[in-house]
């Protein structure tokens, strides 16, 4: 950045109505004593009633009073300021609450106007006479049977159905409901009908997408934005979903003119494994889910992960590994393609033949699936990915010959930008996320730690060599990307995912445990119980002792993980035994004989658990990028999927705990060496010698080509035999170098037992100076 220091640390609120700007001030001291240096915030913006998160905003768009309004912002940024602290800011372009249709003026003139309404072109609306609803947006609310006889006119003259309101267009009022009904420029349909008058977030119908790439609605949408700036009171934004805009490479260039060079930009871009951020991005990097992959992986032991294999197998009848990954995803995407996005496929499909009437529409339609379902990434349509599109569609076209003329159809309209390239970039980014991280990720239960947004569970581990390559790049390409540990997002919080992970150093013992609950509890389902089983271990208190309150959490995470999975029950066809005997099963769980049994193997796994949650967030923090911390993980913490990420943050917690420590130790460092982390730094994999070398995690960060600090720590701590440690020796960069905590000094070597006998990570800077 060119006016701003390079960012430190950023940490991440949630806002809410009962934790606004004031709030986020009364903790600003804090912030500061861990050494943050970005105040990262949640969707500000005026937010549906109640709304939790914020990503539901309200036109138009303004600061929310809720929070504490435009001047509760300006003190925010006040106090901020006075201590040093910049301001960054979740931005969400791609979609607007319309939950309550009535509370939302664009879409309700949407609604009552029709195509005639100003605000018509700011919603992906489709009118076509062929969609499905005569031509009328299609609104799926009424239930299954079709059935319209609840439907009646409110005292304000509003079509009602249900706790559904809808506006009434001008002239149409008399009549009976259903009668007005019929002359409105949108028609209430079945929620399973398939049909739906808008682009939506993913599947979430009290989303709808807007249309960015229009001007207009590009300004109605980011003035409020262009006032913050103004006023300086934003250093950055934080852009939610961008692949699911018209054109995101359009969007984020316009937004860079709006921002400026000297403040930040972060997209919400979610990387498969072998895709790499599109280098022309104005953008200073994810927001930090790919690194989270990466660094999780790092501490999943190979070889536990063959074990894992065959137990899954065992109980679950899958092996949950990489061929089987590959086949369950690609049916998965196919059948939520046909069954949650036919509107979406449709309009892809004409998009494609609207310059050809006599195109064979079915195969089209069967071309697209196919593309969709084995492109792997969320949108190719990114200069960088383009060649993976067209290498995807010739390999289909050989392993399905009659699909050959359809696909060149699709490769030829989908060349240039324009409405064909559009609506399948979009459509793959939907199906992707609804059927891998919404649905897939919720099926199998290998090992649940890397079934996380933006992980690779087929592939949960990774080497020390691919760590290290993977990081040299980082820095040198997106050295400002964030890291992310945890997040408002993640289905499991960094702490749980580090447990869970360690089963791949205690296979055997894991095995054991498996036995006794199964032999001692009423298994309602192996595949669901065995994935609750994971999350349960852990979320496991240390101490062995499940409170009621956790209790009732892991109910409430069950009973969502189970209809996210839609085995056995789901969100609209409730299985209530099922989920009564899963309550059941965790009650056995967690009490008598079979929590001791728990209690156990948490207690035996405990000291690598602390060690490598330690060591996984020292990466973050000083290895390449900006790390992120999320409200409270500066301390251990056990949360499960939203909302249970969500709960309020105790900030009067002791500090002196070993994660607070460390934390303040590494941005000290970062602070006092800022070149060495900054745009122009570079990192470098430092050598290991000896029979743990496989287990020391080594590595120096530099300014340019100097080093200056260098980390040290371990991964699969519960097998590292001491005598190995004292024998395995790290080679340090030549000159003077000095532990941050201890003092001691070492020079050329020093062997991994003694680097990290006072802490399970060491720091070292480069100096005897303090």
């Amino acid at each position: 950045m060119n006016a701003r220091p390079t960012p430190r640390a950023t940490y991440r609120f949630q806002l809410n109505g009962d934790f606004g700007f004031a709030d986020v001030v009364g903790t600003l001291d804090h912030l500061v004593d861990l050494g943050i240096s970005h105040v990262y915030l949640s969707p500000i913006g005026t937010a549906a009633a109640g709304s939790t998160h914020g990503y539901d905003w309200l036109p138009p768009p303004a600061v929310s009073d809720i929070l504490g309004g435009i001047d509760g912002l300006r003190e925010l940024r006040r106090a901020a300021t006075e201590r040093g602290l910049g301001l960054v800011i979740d931005i969400v372009p791609n979609h607007t609450g319309v939950a309550d249709a009535l509370a939302n003026p664009w879409f309700a003139d949407l609604l009552r106007h029709g195509p005639h309404s100003p605000y018509a072109s700011y919603f992906d609306v489709d009118l076509s006479d062929d969609n499905g609803a005569g031509g009328k947006i299609a609104l799926p609310v009424v239930a299954a049977d079709g059935d319209l006889s609840p439907l009646e006119i409110d005292e304000q003259g509003n079509l009602r159905y249900y706790d559904h309101a809808f506006p009434v267009a001008p002239g149409t009022e008399d009549g009976t409901a259903a009668e007005i009904h019929a002359r409105q420029h949108y028609k209430l349909v079945p929620w399973n009908s398939g049909l739906i008058g808008y682009r939506r977030f993913f599947t979430v119908n009290e989303l709808a997408g807007l249309r960015q790439e229009d001007p207009v609605v590009y300004d109605a949408t980011h003035e409020w934005l262009r006032e913050l700036i103004a006023e300086d009171l934003v250093d950055g934004v934080r852009v939610d979903h961008p692949d699911g805009l018209w054109d995101p490479q359009q969007y984020l260039h316009r937004l860079r003119a709006d921002v400026g060079d000297d403040r930040l930009i972060y997209i919400e871009k979610i990387l498969a494994p072998d895709e790499p951020l599109e280098p022309t991005l104005p953008v200073e990097g994810t927001t930090g889910y790919d690194q989270m992959r990466v660094i999780d992986a790092l501490f999943v032991a190979p070889s536990g992960v063959v074990q894992l294999t065959e137990l899954n197998e065992h109980v679950t009848g899958d092996t949950g590994d990489a061929q089987w990954f590959a086949t369950v995803e690609h049916q998965r995407k196919l059948t939520i393609l046909r069954d949650s996005f036919p509107t979406e496929l449709r309009r892809l499909v004409r998009a494609i033949t609207h310059s050809d009437p006599a195109a064979d529409s079915d195969a089209i339609a069967e071309g697209c699936a196919e593309l969709i379902a084995a492109l792997g990434v969320y949108r190719a349509d990114y200069p960088s990915l383009r060649p993976r599109l067209e290498t995807t569609a010739v390999r289909i076209a050989a392993e399905k010959p009659s699909l050959t003329r359809a696909l060149d159809a699709i490769v030829q309209e989908t060349r240039s930008p324009g409405a064909a390239a559009s609506r399948l970039a979009q459509t793959c980014g939907a199906v992707t996320a609804k059927s891998v991280e919404d649905s897939l990720f919720y099926r199998t239960a290998r090992l649940v730690s890397a079934q996380e947004v933006g992980g690779d569970p087929a592939n949960p581990s990774m080497s020390l060599t691919e760590f290290h390559h993977h990081n040299t790049e980082r820095s040198r390409r997106w050295p400002l990307a964030m890291t992310a540990t945890s997040t408002h997002d993640t289905k499991r919080g960094e702490d749980v995912r580090a447990r869970i992970a360690l089963l791949s150093q205690v296979p055997e013992r894991w095995s054991l445990l498996i036995e006794r609950v199964w032999l001692g509890t009423d298994i309602p389902d192996n595949l669901t119980c065995y994935f609750l089983l994971q999350n349960i271990f852990g979320v496991w208190p240390a101490d062995g002792e499940v409170t009621d309150e956790l209790r009732i959490r892991l109910v409430d995470y069950a009973r969502k993980a189970a209809r996210e999975a839609g085995l056995r029950t789901t969100w609209t066809e409730v299985d209530e035994d099922f989920e009564a005997a899963i309550e059941k099963w965790i009650t056995q769980v967690t009490t008598g004989p079979i929590a001791a049994a728990v209690s156990e193997l948490v207690a035996r796994t405990a000291s690598a658990w602390q060690q490598e949650s330690l060591a996984r967030k020292a990466i973050a923090l000083l290895g390449p990028g900006v790390p992120d911390i999320y409200q409270g993980t500066e301390w251990w913490e056990d949360s499960l999927v939203d909302p249970d990420n969500r709960r309020p943050v105790d900030f009067d917690q002791s500090l002196d705990h070993p994660k607070t420590e460390l934390v303040r130790t590494a941005l000290e460092v970062r602070a006092a060496h800022p070149e060495a982390f900054g745009a122009s730094s570079s990192y470098h994999r430092l050598p290991a010698d000896g029979p743990a070398s496989d287990h020391a995690v080594a590595f120096a960060r530099s300014a340019g080509d100097v080093p200056e600090v260098v980390v040290i720590t371990a991964r699969f701590t519960h097998s590292l035999d001491p005598d190995s440690a004292v024998g395995t020796v790290v080679g340090l960069p030549a000159g003077a170098w000095r532990d941050v905590r201890s003092g001691v000094i070492h020079t050329d070597i020093v062997d991994l037992a003694t680097a990290r006998s006072a802490h399970p990570v060491a720091i070292l800077v480069r100096g005897r100076g303090v």
